[in-house]
């Protein structure tokens, strides 16, 4: 009982202090009582002027307290509300809005002006969406014919007549030009009465060495005979500059037009060409009224000649004066090409090697100089010939020396420079295999050009594809390259002196170097022009499926393996080379076989599947190795990287197996001995390819090639992470390398000027290895993906050829010992001898190694490490080695420094 009384008078108390009206006045109390005993103690006034606090003294009470947070939670909750009308607000904005599609970033268009050394020019002609419009095919479309085209005056209108004739009309209607002959001006010029005197007086010197007679001698009549002399060379130029003009004709070049509209769809499929890139030369000249067009093919085809005039002839752009060999003056198929603005030049200028003509250069470039001021455009071939193995040649600046030496002299102000880039799916002039082979080539004739155009009308060649570059000044590029430090560069002309200084002129050093600095300036010129063009040829089919016939699928494969390889080489090739066609991977295959023939090309059946396989017969894999070569400049650098990494990572596991103890399951090379090797391999390739442009760094294009093979998981380089202090040390070296104070200067001197030639002493001789061990830096190493060996296999592939004929041509070297001599051209037969007898014996499985071209930039490649000596006796040119490697053992070194590159 008494419990219960307890729990009643609690619960009681409990409900008179927890009642609101005293549970308020019961803690306004304690405030007030807390806030007497401590007087100091004050709110401060965060409610503003005008509250109870100042009402009630300042103090603030539970009441005043209480209503402050009840304002603060509607202001949030209001604020709350707010937000989430505006997300809703924002959603149905977004949603009402059309979809923006993200687009990539586009990579460079091919064909474009190099930013560096034409920095004004370099700016594109038109917008990127034009520059990416489709080719068309130029004999379907006639510019001045159809609804596009409005003709004033008579025979426009409904009744228009090239409704019928629409070929007729478009050849009638092209832009007539003015095309001066300038042949009159060029026996007077200045420059050829002196190279008449010169050669005249030559001619009294030989005679007097005849009759051993002095100089001072009266006995021979000089004057008597300086008339004579004098009147037979006036009469040889005569000849030379009648046999060198051209004749060009409006009227030749609209007939020959018209018959071009006629002809060409009878053996080829189409004529592609881009309308941006003839828009883009049109702007250029407007810009540029004044300044003549230099036009630069890479040559492939004696059609080529022809197609560039044609394609500008319809264009209403003036047709330019082409540069051909005297090879090409028969009979009426010369007098055509005449007067369609070829003029004739010798393969050869000097009959002698040592004796120069005088006459016929100076007539061949006071004609040029006058070409040109009288406003000629003018074409001609930076490679000389055609190319005999699908791939860029080494450039020939003989004419473009002209035209920078009319530039240097103020006859031009300046000039346009065009690269053209000129393919065929499949080659109209046949091949070269004789000529790879060895054997002499066929000279032209008028039964031959007859013969082989029949031949011609009756096949099927499918499409030709014409790029025309951007076009940029002769100025700004030789303004460019003269302010580039050229001894950075990779040239490799400037490592070795071309001329002797004379020792017998007070001026002789200076002006053998100012001739030398203007031959490198036009070298460098040559060199930037083919490689624009190369790496803007485009891609076309036979050139895709002989690439991955050659280098990957050798033995063949299915077509569904090849489709899919295909698919892979368009996505690596997209937005870098421009692709010459389109459609599915399959319907790209089966065309390109059937275009390359069962010749070159076998389709078969195997287990219901078809299998498509290259025929490996010696001739057939040399013709189907042209169409692939279109490829190889675009993939050499990675080739050469790949290569010289799987011969470093060879050396490595060679080395793990020797020593056990230092075994390691994953093999990786350094990244700097890989870069160095990389240089080596690219100083032997040195004549075969143009791996950068003069204004860049071969160190640089090889880091770059390098960083986009780890992108793509072929090679990988995994990221270190540095602490702070490794950042700073790295932050401090590169500063001091931009001062010009790198400590380790002379150790990377010591590499490029001995430790090159240490390496070539072979794997044990010093360099690289030291005893087979990897002795670059550790702090980068480059791995090997197992999934990517494939990969690996096919670029090392790529350069394989090359590498079997110089290592073929470097056991020849063995003919040559004791002192033996030998005719160039024998020494080559004996170098092809000896490649074909690897192929046939399986010691080489690359047919296409047999190449008199390769053989021939190889015997440069020694001749410029002066391992062999090439001279002149009368005409012959013979080859012998240099006494300093007259010996077995320097051989045999030798042939281990190239047969180093070659894969295993």
């Amino acid at each position: 009982m008494l419990g219960i009384i307890e729990v009643l008078l609690f619960l009681c108390i409990v409900a008179y202090f927890f009642n609101k009206e005293r549970a308020i006045d019961m803690v306004d109390i304690i405030s007030n009582r807390v806030q007497e005993a401590y007087g100091s103690f004050r709110l401060p006034n965060v409610f503003g002027p005008g509250t109870d606090t100042d009402q009630n003294g300042g103090f603030s009470t539970y009441s005043i307290l209480r209503r402050f947070g009840e304002a603060g939670r509607q202001q949030r909750q209001l604020n709350k509300q707010n937000e989430r009308q505006m997300r809703q607000q924002s959603l149905f904005h977004i949603k009402e809005q059309p979809i923006q599609q993200m687009q990539p970033d586009l990579k460079p268009i091919p064909g474009m002006a190099c930013p560096h050394c034409s920095p004004t020019e370099c700016r594109p002609q038109l917008e990127v969406q034009d520059r990416r419009r489709h080719a068309i095919d130029i004999l379907r479309v006639t510019t001045h014919v159809g609804p596009q085209y409005t003709r004033v005056g008579p025979g426009g209108g409904a009744f228009d007549w090239s409704v019928w004739c629409p070929h007729l009309a478009q050849a009638c209607r092209v832009r007539r030009f003015s095309y001066p002959q300038v042949a009159g001006a060029v026996m007077p010029d200045e420059r050829v009465q002196e190279a008449l005197d010169v050669a005249v007086k030559e001619s009294i010197n030989e005679k007097r060495a005849e009759l051993g007679v002095a100089e001072n001698d009266e006995s021979f009549d000089e004057d008597s005979y300086y008339t004579d002399m004098l009147r037979k060379h006036e009469k040889r130029a005569g000849k030379i500059l009648i046999g060198m003009r051209s004749k060009i004709s409006n009227l030749v070049l609209r007939i020959t037009s018209w018959v071009l509209y006629k002809l060409l769809p009878c053996f080829m499929s189409g004529v592609a060409a881009h309308p941006a890139q003839v828009e883009m030369i049109k702007r250029a000249i407007e810009k540029h009224p004044d300044v003549p067009l230099i036009f630069l093919p890479l040559h492939r085809s004696h059609l080529d000649y022809i197609m560039v005039s044609f394609i500008l002839l319809n264009n209403d752009i003036k047709c330019p004066l082409v540069a051909g060999g005297d090879n090409l003056r028969i009979p009426v198929f010369g007098h055509i090409l005449r007067y369609d603005g070829a003029f004739f030049i010798k393969r050869k200028i000097d009959p002698l090697t040592g004796k120069k003509d005088h006459v016929y250069r100076a007539i061949l470039h006071t004609y040029l100089q006058k070409c040109l001021t009288a406003g000629h455009n003018v074409e001609f071939f930076i490679e000389g010939g055609r190319t005999r193995t699908g791939k860029p040649c080494m450039p020939k600046s003989g004419i473009l020396s002209v035209i920078v030496d009319a530039f240097n002299d103020k006859s031009i102000s300046d000039a346009l420079l065009v690269p053209v880039s000129i393919n065929y799916e499949k080659l109209v002039d046949g091949n070269f295999v004789r000529e790879q082979l060895g054997q002499k080539k066929i000279p032209e004739s008028f039964a031959s050009a007859a013969s082989a155009i029949m031949k011609v009308l009756k096949a099927r060649y499918g499409l030709m594809r014409i790029d025309f570059n951007e076009p940029f000044s002769l100025s700004e590029l030789v303004k460019s390259l003269r302010k580039s430090d050229m001894a950075h560069n990779y040239t490799p002309e400037m490592r070795r002196l071309q001329h002797k200084p004379s020792s017998s002129s007070l001026f002789g050093t200076d002006v053998v170097q100012e001739e030398q600095d203007q031959r490198n300036l036009i070298d460098d010129i040559a060199r930037h022009v083919v490689y624009d063009s190369a790496r803007a040829t485009s891609v076309m089919t036979t050139n895709a499926l002989a690439f991955l016939l050659l280098n990957r699928f050798r033995d063949g494969a299915p077509l569904s393996i090849l489709v899919e390889a295909l698919d892979e080489l368009r996505n690596v090739l997209n937005g870098v080379r421009d692709l010459g066609f389109t459609g599915s991977s399959e319907d790209v295959i089966r065309y390109a076989t059937d275009l390359l023939g069962p010749g070159l090309v076998a389709k078969e059946v195997r287990n219901g599947q078809t299998f498509i396989k290259p025929v490996l017969l010696i001739p057939n894999v040399i013709e189907l190795s042209y169409y692939s070569n279109c490829l190889i400049p675009h993939f050499a650098i990675e080739s050469i990287v790949v290569t010289a990494a799987c011969l470093l990572k060879r050396e490595m596991e060679r080395k793990a197996s020797t020593d056990r103890h230092d075994y390691a399951d994953e093999v990786t090379v350094s990244r700097r001995s890989l870069l160095q090797m990389c240089m080596e391999f690219a100083d032997l390739l040195v004549y075969e390819f143009i791996l950068c442009k003069p204004c860049q760094k071969l160190e640089t294009v090889l880091e770059s090639a390098l960083h986009d093979l780890c992108l793509r998981e072929i090679l990988s380089q995994p990221v270190v992470e540095l602490t702070e202090d490794q950042s700073m040390g790295q932050r401090l070296a590169k500063s001091l390398q931009r001062d010009g104070l790198d400590p380790d200067d002379d150790m990377e001197d010591d590499f490029f000027d001995e430790g090159v030639g240490g390496f070539r002493g072979g794997v044990n001789g010093g360099g690289l290895f030291e005893n087979g061990i990897d002795s670059g830096d550790n702090s980068t190493r480059i791995h090997f993906p197992a999934e990517k060996h494939c990969d690996r296999l096919m670029l090392q592939s790529v350069l394989a050829p090359f590498t079997h004929t110089y290592t073929a041509v470097a056991s020849s070297l063995h003919q040559l010992l004791d002192g033996n001599s030998m005719v160039e051209s024998e020494f080559i037969r004996l170098c092809i001898k000896e490649i074909t007898t690897r192929v046939e014996m399986g010691d080489c499985k690359y047919g296409e190694s047999i190449s008199t071209d390769t053989v021939r930039n190889c015997l440069k490649v020694f001749q410029k490490r002066s391992y062999i000596e090439i001279t002149n006796n009368n005409g012959v040119r013979l080859v012998s080695l240099m006494p300093a490697v007259d010996n077995v053992s320097e051989v045999n070194s030798i042939l281990e420094q190239v047969q180093l590159f070659v894969p295993v």
